[in-house]
């Protein structure tokens, strides 16, 4: 019998799973873990008709989980033919035009909702302004922050108006960075001054403008917290993100399978730290059983004393009002659209 405390914790993870559909013991284990989400990757998808498979699957689960997705355009693209393949948004920052970055999102979410997917992480809300860094770059709007900061609420809007639900990343900005998270844990050494001049600028421009998740990033600021990355530290997320900059929604960590976390503790370990820094929503995506290990270890955690009960409660809270407030229905979308390939190749004509 599942226990409360199993379908808590169960619902505050993402996980990734190994391929494109289902098998009974996939089915079995996802339903004893009681995952709030499972998000897709290339791995995942073969086809249209076997996305729709998969994601009514997931949703036919008995925790309801969400469907998320990485959904930029450009190189974050998970979803082949028949689905348009935006350019980057260094591309849509170049047209000058927000409005055209509205249209993206408001294209991404209707085609995106056709097939089932809840959730888009994006938009990227970093300021490219380390031409070094090899791992933004033109996933950013640009280098102006008043610019990244209008086109991020723009294609926020149209992602939220097509009834996908986004998030905001990677909090407090990526955009400096000179060594990818993926493979190990970056540090800025920018001055809290100009963090506010230039990082922050998107995020308070998004969270004034109502960003329902924010995305933590496996970086270390000295400035703002001399020894913890973001993603696990109370001043970044607590003292900034919550108390000084406002936001009341979700925040997600990044993927804990990085080696920004994995290189210096296992998943289940970072899990229950960005608990206690004030993570709510944690996203386990490549490896499955460390998933499983992550979500054993919170549990245990929380019945130990370790960890306590109400931080669990808060961050599942957050996450129910996420999920249950209203979202427009999803409209019939054809594929391959002409109408979204169409903007796409006015974009590129603009770049």
């Amino acid at each position: 019998m599942i226990s409360d405390l199993r379908r808590l914790v169960g619902s505050l993870f993402h996980v990734g799973i190994p391929g494109p559909e289902l098998d009974a013991a996939l089915r079995a284990t996802l339903a004893d873990l009681q995952v709030g989400g499972v998000i897709l990757f290339r791995r995942n998808v073969e086809s249209r008709e076997q996305l729709l498979r998969l994601t009514a699957a997931i949703h036919a689960l008995p925790s309801r989980p969400l469907v998320s997705i990485d959904h930029e355009g450009g190189r974050v693209m998970r979803l082949g033919e028949p689905f348009t393949h935006f350019p980057p948004a260094a591309v849509v920052g170049h047209s000058g035009d927000p409005a055209m970055a509205e249209q993206v999102g408001s294209a991404m979410a209707a085609e995106l909702a056709s097939a089932g997917i809840d959730l888009c992480f994006a938009p990227v809300l970093d300021v490219h302004s380390n031409p070094a860094n090899p791992v933004i770059g033109d996933r950013s709007f640009g280098s102006d922050p008043h610019v990244v900061a209008a086109f991020g609420v723009a294609l926020m809007r149209g992602l939220l108006a097509g009834g996908v639900l986004c998030c905001g990343k990677h909090f407090p900005g990526h955009g400096d960075t000179a060594t990818d998270s993926h493979f190990e844990l970056p540090v800025v050494h920018k001055t809290r001054a100009e963090l506010d001049q230039i990082e922050l600028v998107p995020f308070r421009a998004a969270i004034a403008a109502g960003l329902p998740m924010v995305m933590s990033a496996h970086v270390v600021y000295p400035a703002l917290d001399r020894e913890q990355p973001s993603t696990l530290s109370r001043l970044i997320l607590g003292d900034l993100l919550r108390r000084e900059l406002g936001f009341a929604g979700v925040v997600a960590s990044d993927d804990l399978d990085m080696r920004a976390n994995t290189n210096h503790q296992p998943p289940g370990a970072a899990a229950i730290a960005s608990l206690k820094a004030g993570v709510d929503l944690l996203l386990v995506c490549q490896n499955f059983d460390n998933a499983t290990a992550a979500i054993a270890g919170v549990e245990a955690a929380v019945a130990s004393g370790e960890l306590a009960l109400q931080r669990v409660e808060e961050a599942a809270g957050r996450i129910a009002r996420l999920r249950n407030q209203p979202r427009p229905r999803p409209q019939a979308c054809e594929l391959p659209n002409l109408g979204h390939r169409a903007l796409a190749e006015r974009l590129r004509r603009l770049a």
